[in-house]
């Protein structure tokens, strides 16, 4: 069916089971799908060369706009929260008033730095980030088939969407829902948008303020992808869904978090910094479309 699936990165606790839901899938065509995906270190690159890529809040945490002394402390937080984000041993429960205190705490940080808004292409184009090989492929593939795609992150939301524009992949397909900064009228940062998304409430209850998968109703069929176990949760907010195929990167802490990763997502990709076997499922789904 799909080639790509024999790849070695690729693990799967139940292979018939996700033969069953890529047959579904197809079968139902593209006119019943929807995609719903995280960001960073799920379309973006979690390394390159040995080295860490950057997400989009550490975009704007490296960059000149960034004081030095802000720079540090925003530094400091991350060394102390990120272990407690990836710990394998404690659960999502303990995580989120830790992950709110991160998030809150880091964007208290960005705002006395007054960042401006005409300063973010800029700050993008500067920095070290990458998208995952074949992102092109994917993010066409839907565009041309009209299959929307939600990008549910807890990133910084006009990070992304500039990253997006300057790959020249941000179709009008793609709907993006995640932290906004709020300018003032002279465009300095002021405050960051209500509600705070971090990793572990991406889920209905921030999406009760819009309407987004109430208008994709018909689209009962979904393909999601995310790097983390908070993401499982995003597509939370479909009604009636009748087949979800759900895709894991598994980027960091492989050893102690391949087992919990392979009960939580059908399909899991070890250390796979390319989009090649989702592209490989799409291709298989929209089949004689393409």
């Amino acid at each position: 069916m799909v080639p790509e699936l024999e790849k070695a990165t690729v693990h799967m606790k139940s292979p018939e089971h996700v033969r069953r839901v890529i047959s579904a899938l197809r079968k139902e065509g593209p006119d019943k799908l929807q995609v719903v995906s995280d960001f960073d270190m799920t379309l973006s690159r979690f390394g390159f060369n040995g080295r860490r890529c950057p997400t989009s809040h550490n975009i704007l945490d490296n960059s000149q706009v960034i004081s030095e002394e802000g720079r540090k402390k925003l530094k400091d937080l991350l060394h102390y929260y990120y272990p407690i984000e990836i710990d394998p041993n404690r659960t999502m429960e303990e995580k989120r008033p830790l992950m709110v205190e991160w998030w809150t705490r880091a964007h208290g940080l960005l705002l006395q730095q007054k960042i401006l808004k005409r300063d973010i292409a800029k700050i993008v184009e500067e920095s070290e980030v990458m998208l995952r090989d074949g992102v092109n492929t994917f993010f066409d593939q839907l565009h041309q088939h009209n299959i929307p795609l939600f990008i549910f992150s807890a990133g910084v939301g006009d990070i992304l969407e500039e990253v997006l524009r300057q790959a020249k992949v941000f179709h009008p397909n793609v709907n993006v829902m995640s932290n906004y900064m709020d300018f003032d009228d002279k465009g300095v940062l002021r405050q960051f948008k209500e509600p705070l998304i971090h990793t572990y409430n991406k889920n209905a209850s921030v999406l009760e303020k819009t309407d987004h998968f109430q208008q994709l109703s018909s689209r009962t069929n979904i393909i999601l992808l995310g790097d983390s176990m908070g993401d499982l949760s995003m597509a939370d907010g479909v009604a009636n869904v009748e087949n979800i195929l759900t895709i894991g990167f598994l980027n960091d802490k492989v050893d102690e978090q391949r087992g919990k990763y392979r009960d939580a997502y059908d399909v899991v990709l070890e250390k796979d910094e390319t989009l090649d076997v989702v592209n490989g499922i799409l291709c298989y789904i929209l089949g004689d479309l393409n």
